[in-house]
C-alpha cells in the first residue's frame, strides 16, 4: 500500500509570498528510505527537499535529512529555517526555548526573532585562502576580468563554497555565469550596495556548479561569507542582505553576530500544504 505522509512548501528568506527561496517539506518521513527521498527530491526540481525525522541526538527537537535533486547535504541554510517553521507549525514549544535541530553537520541551533527564524552558524569545514588555478577558474566562469575580485576565500560549510568580495552590487548583477567553466565548483560572490537609495547593505549571488544553476536565496553560503567578512573585520557585526535580484526574486537576509556567533534569519512564509504518496 502507497505510504501516504504530510506534506509541506514554504518560501525562505521572503517577506511575501514567493519572493525567496522554495522549499518541499515532507514531515514523518522515518520509513522513508535514502533512495525514496532522492527520488522525490529530484522530481520537485526545487534546490532542496526535506524531510522531517524523530530526532536521535538527544537534546534535539527533530532530525532533518537535506537533498538536492543530485545529492544529500550535510546542512543548508533555507532549509533548515523551512524545517523549523514547519515542525514548530505542528509542535508547541515555549517562545524562549532554542529550537536544536539535527542534521548529519551536528546540532544546529535555531531560535525566533519576532516574525523571523534564525539559525546559528556552523563551523567551516574548509576556509583559507584560494589558490591562483581556483582564482583563475572562477574569473573564467563568472566573466570576471583580472584583479576585479577584491578578496577570496575558501567558505565551506558542507555545500563546498567558494567566496569571492566584489567592488559594487552592479558588478555582481552583471555577472553571466559559464558553468562548464566553473567545473562543479560552487561560487558565493557578495558585494555592498554603494549610493542610492540602499535597500539592503549587501548584495549576495550563489553560483551552484555542480548543479548548473543559481541559487535563489542562500542560508549556508551567507552564514559563511559572515563568518569570514565580520571575522576579518571586512563588515560589521550587524548587516543585511538581499540575494534572487538577477532572478526576479527578492529574497533578504538579516545577519548578526552575537558573542563569536554568526545568526542568519529570515521570514518564512507557508505556501502550500498536502498529502505526498512513496
Amino acid at each position: 500500500m502507497p505510504l501516504s505522509l504530510p506534506f509541506e512548501q514554504v518560501d525562505v528568506f521572503a517577506d511575501h509570498h514567493y519572493e525567496g527561496n522554495a522549499l518541499a517539506v515532507v514531515v514523518d518521513a522515518d520509513e522513508l528510505t535514502t533512495e525514496q527521498m532522492q527520488a522525490f527530491a529530484r522530481w520537485t526540481q526545487l534546490s532542496e527537499t526535506t524531510f522531517l525525522l524523530r530526532p536521535e541526538a538527544p537534546g534535539a527537537h527533530y532530525r532533518v535529512r537535506i537533498f538536492t535533486p543530485l545529492r544529500e547535504l550535510p546542512f543548508a541554510g533555507h532549509p533548515t529555517l523551512g524545517s523549523c517553521k514547519v515542525w514548530l507549525a505542528r509542535n508547541e514549544t515555549p517562545e524562549q526555548v532554542e529550537i536544536i535541530q539535527e542534521c548529519p553537520a551536528g546540532l544546529i541551533r535555531v531560535r525566533r526573532q519576532g516574525t523571523h527564524l534564525a539559525f546559528s552558524a556552523p563551523p567551516l569545514v574548509r576556509s583559507g585562502p584560494l589558490d591562483a588555478t581556483t582564482l583563475n577558474l572562477i574569473e573564467q566562469g563568472l566573466g570576471l576580468a583580472a584583479g576585479q575580485i577584491r578578496a577570496s576565500q575558501w567558505v565551506d560549510n558542507g555545500p563546498g563554497w567558494a567566496g569571492v568580495l566584489l567592488t559594487n552590487r552592479e558588478e555582481v548583477l552583471a555577472i553571466k555565469p559559464d558553468y562548464a567553466a566553473l567545473q562543479g565548483l560552487n561560487v558565493g560572490v557578495i558585494a555592498p550596495w554603494v549610493g542610492g537609495a540602499s535597500e539592503t547593505d549587501m548584495e549576495v549571488r550563489a553560483f551552484m556548479g555542480e548543479e548548473c544553476t543559481e541559487d535563489a536565496v542562500t542560508g549556508s553560503l551567507n552564514a559563511s561569507l559572515a563568518q569570514w567578512l565580520i571575522g576579518s573585520g571586512m563588515l560589521t557585526d550587524r548587516y543585511t542582505v538581499s540575494q534572487g535580484t538577477a532572478m526576479g526574486r527578492r529574497g533578504r537576509l538579516h545577519i548578526e553576530s552575537v558573542d563569536g556567533s554568526v545568526w542568519v534569519g529570515g521570514a518564512v512564509q507557508h505556501c502550500i500544504s498536502g498529502r505526498a504518496v512513496f
